[in-house]
């Protein structure tokens, strides 16, 4: 044995005994885990399925589509199945696992009609909301960000379905690419555009409506983790952003923690002035029984009316109260709030 090899061999013993301390990152078996290639692959093929006008199989010099599809179909739904039945294995028996992925698998190739109905959405409104895209098919086949919302799109099925580790790889891999970062676990409505993209970050709880407009560099993150009794983060509570309806945020902007913005931010504010309704109503309805003059009828009548009115201002008091509690608001949005309570006060001052 020559000294390089010598040399080798005490390296190899050496690392193989490190591989002997039990940690996380010790684990020797690579078949208890998802294979990222694989997944790799099904994206590029589910990417196929989802845009079929976008790319061909070069291995077919005739291209027949529901020969394609159908192919495509059966190599991904069985890689699919066995990538989900590893990732279940955590907590199921090896038979359980098998069958529960391949309802899973089943489900979610019955849901890519859906998921195609929102990407048409999402292609409109790149090519509506960037002067220089001349086509759809330019977006389809040129834009990284479409391609990573595309990605995230199919991602999110499979999350919301409660599986474990494969969206997560899906849209990691959609960053690696693309430089845009968006968990799996965000929701975001239709017509969504990110024009340029780069270092874009949509965090887990994030929420995100309707025709909005991200800009690249924008960052939606959490503000601070609460932490339990052993230090530790919480996790699944609220941490992210809320984004309302037709939203624009501008290049390098960091918007941190539970704040509401645009249509969202207004909800609690617009609130506090629908408040007012009932308990006006309830005031006048008060007033009219201390200088009203009624019959028995009329006056259950008034009574009842009365009631209903101020059980409703009690259930939507508590549902502000509750709204509250659990968001953040910007400056403004306390603004709002605090002049809609001013009104709701004035309201039944003057009724009563």
């Amino acid at each position: 044995m020559t000294p390089i090899e010598k040399e080798i061999e005490g390296i190899v013993d050496g690392i193989l005994e490190d591989y002997r301390h039990g940690r996380d990152i010790d684990k020797l078996d690579p078949f208890q885990h998802p294979d990222k290639a694989v997944v790799i692959d099904m994206i590029g093929k589910l990417l196929r399925i989802v845009y079929p006008g976008s790319s061909r199989d070069k291995a077919y010099r005739i291209y027949n589509t529901k020969h394609n599809l159908s192919m495509l179909i059966e190599d991904v739904m069985y890689n699919l199945n066995k990538q989900i039945a590893i990732a279940l294995r955590v907590d199921r028996t090896e038979q359980e696992a098998q069958e529960t992925a391949q309802e899973l698998s089943l489900q979610f190739f019955r849901a890519i009609p859906g998921i195609r109905a929102v990407a048409q959405t999402d292609v409109e409104a790149f090519y509506d909301g960037d002067p220089a895209a001349m086509s759809c098919d330019e977006i389809m086949l040129a834009y990284p960000a479409f391609e990573a919302i595309s990605i995230y799109r199919m991602a999110h099925r499979l999350y919301k379905m409660g599986i474990p580790m494969l969206p997560r790889m899906m849209t990691e891999y959609a960053h690696q690419i693309t430089g845009i970062d968006i968990h799996p676990g965000a929701t975001i409505g239709n017509y969504f555009f990110i024009d340029h993209g780069t270092g874009v970050v949509i965090g887990e709880t994030t929420t995100i409506g309707e025709h909005v407009k991200l800009y690249q560099g924008v960052t939606l993150g959490a503000k601070s983790f609460e932490l339990d009794e052993n230090g530790n983060p919480v996790k699944g509570i609220k941490r992210h952003p809320d984004i309302g309806n037709h939203v624009i945020v501008y290049a390098g902007a960091t918007i941190l923690g539970g704040i509401l913005i645009g249509a969202s931010r207004g909800l609690a504010a617009e609130y506090t002035f629908f408040l007012a309704i009932p308990v006006m109503l309830g005031a006048s309805l008060l007033k009219l029984v201390k200088f009203g003059s009624f019959t028995g009828t009329q006056f259950g009548v008034v009574v009842l009316g009365m009631a209903v009115a101020f059980a409703v201002s009690i259930v939507a008091i508590k549902f502000l109260v509750g709204y509250i509690k659990k968001h953040d608001f910007s400056a403004f949005g306390w603004y709002r709030i605090a002049l809609g309570i001013l009104v709701l006060i004035c309201h039944f001052a003057l009724a009563a």
